[in-house]
């Protein structure tokens, strides 16, 4: 058993299509005044050739990866247009305050739900409200107010005084409760965060972070999240238009209804392999109807597209994509996995799973970026992920904090991060974001570009074949 080879159509869209947001490959060390990411990205690529080759990377590049981390270092500890979450990092790394605010933050929503939950269950208002008039309804009302104003002090003493209240004979007692609400670590947890809240390194890291954006759950956070949502919706519905007027072009070349164009496709989990941080669900895809000999019809995979509204979208979801490739290809190809998408249920040989390709160049020809953004003049060739790790590597927060101080930092205080990436397997990554990103930007097409590109594939396979309305 076989898969049929591409329809020649299909095979000259894919190879017309422009390909605008393309990054430049790296031969050169940067002239003298380029921005550090970039010159970082550079140096970065010349080592990573370096060690591919099977040789130490030469001193010059060493130099110039520590002259442009230290440089980024500085550039992002500027007060007037600096990084503000690499400020607030180092703010964590060099005051003990801090460092324990961010860390009891980081379980601050659990610790509430738990302490509200547990103070609900004494203090409920639909309990309150059938409680005589007196002292003790008094006390539970304070006690749910506080917890309702999430105020934490308040909450505890609430608490106290109502277990020290005297029980009525008919009431049932609530001291256990209490008692359990008054030891329970979160509550400490949450105290001890209103404390430090006061303190003046705590307030300027929590400044820093606001800096980055509303708060989340906010009103504010909810309409920017609905604003991208409809952004990402847009973008969705214009790769799906395109792939559907492939698939009019592929079916107007054959002569029949053959290819289909799908939105939504979910992975099934009865692929025999893990979708752990895999791609399970992409946002388009082209089908075409497979020659079944006979047994229950089914489809073959052609081309997958993912929608994103930003060029540098690509670079971050492109582990994420290739983890999804390979999980396709794990398909067994003897059987058929019935895929869900919005236009319904499509039964997909495994046969043409098993066959995509999951690297090199060949998936060019089975899977696309799709975007509607203009290509920038400078892409940014150093990845936000990659930029984070190197920013807040040990030795890059202790270089920024002898600068801070205003102490000489010489670059071989940054020497263990060159160290690390050429060594440590936690920065291939980093090592290899380069190579990564031109992948990446490489699989990228306009929205123009690819409806360009099967209108013109299309007069050359299809003399006479009427233009796309």
């Amino acid at each position: 058993m076989s898969l049929p080879p591409p329809h020649p159509l299909l095979d000259a869209t894919l190879r017309a299509v422009a390909r605008r947001y393309r990054v430049p490959a790296l031969c050169d060390l940067p002239r003298h005044g380029a921005a550090p990411a970039t010159a970082l990205a550079c140096a970065i690529e010349r080592a990573r050739k370096s060690v591919a080759g099977g040789h130490a990377p030469a001193p010059a590049v060493r130099h110039a990866f520590l002259e442009a981390l230290a440089r980024l270092i500085r550039d992002a500890l500027r007060a007037d247009d600096g990084d503000p979450v690499f400020q607030a990092m180092l703010l964590r790394h060099r005051l003990a305050p801090v460092r324990e605010y961010a860390s009891l933050s980081a379980g601050a929503a659990q610790d509430r739900r738990e302490i509200l939950a547990a103070a609900n269950a004494v203090a409920h208002p639909a309990k309150v409200e059938r409680m005589p008039e007196g002292a003790p309804r008094e006390a539970m009302a304070r006690l749910h107010a506080a917890g309702a104003s999430e105020s934490w002090t308040a909450l505890s003493d609430a608490a106290r005084q109502l277990r020290d209240l005297p029980t009525a004979a008919d009431a049932p007692p609530a001291g256990p409760a209490l008692e359990r609400l008054l030891g329970n670590p979160a509550l400490t947890r949450l105290q001890r965060l209103d404390v430090l809240e006061s303190d003046d390194g705590v307030r300027r890291y929590r400044a820093l972070w606001e800096q980055q954006g509303p708060r989340p759950g906010s009103a504010t956070a909810a309409a920017q999240g609905s604003a991208s949502r409809k952004r990402g919706a847009a973008v969705e519905a214009l790769a799906l238009h395109a792939l559907e007027a492939l698939a009019l072009r592929l079916n107007g070349a054959e002569g029949k209804v053959a290819y289909r164009a799908v939105s939504s496709m979910r992975v099934p989990p009865s692929i025999p392999a893990s979708a752990e941080r895999a791609k399970s669900e992409w946002d388009a895809a082209l089908l075409r109807h497979a020659d079944s000999g006979g047994a229950a019809p089914a489809w073959d995979l052609c081309l997958l597209l993912e929608a994103k509204a930003s060029a540098d979208a690509a670079g971050t979801d492109f582990p994420r994509l290739l983890r999804g490739l390979r999980l396709l290809a794990h398909a067994n190809a003897r059987d058929t996995y019935t895929f869900s998408t919005r236009q319904g249920a499509f039964p997909l040989r495994g046969l043409s799973l098993h066959a995509l390709p999951t690297g090199g160049d060949a998936l060019e020809k089975s899977v696309l970026y799709f975007c509607d953004a203009p290509a920038e003049a400078m892409p940014r060739l150093l990845g936000a992920a990659s930029r984070m790790q190197l920013l807040s590597s040990q030795a890059s927060l202790e270089f920024a904090n002898r600068l801070a101080q205003g102490q000489d930092a010489g670059l071989d205080a940054l020497a263990p991060v060159w160290h690390q990436l050429l060594e440590s397997p936690q920065w291939s990554g980093v090592l290899q974001q380069y190579p990564m990103l031109r992948q990446a930007r490489g699989l990228m097409v306009h929205a123009d570009d690819l409806m360009a590109a099967i209108d013109g594939a299309a007069g050359l396979q299809c003399h006479g074949f009427p233009p796309l309305s």
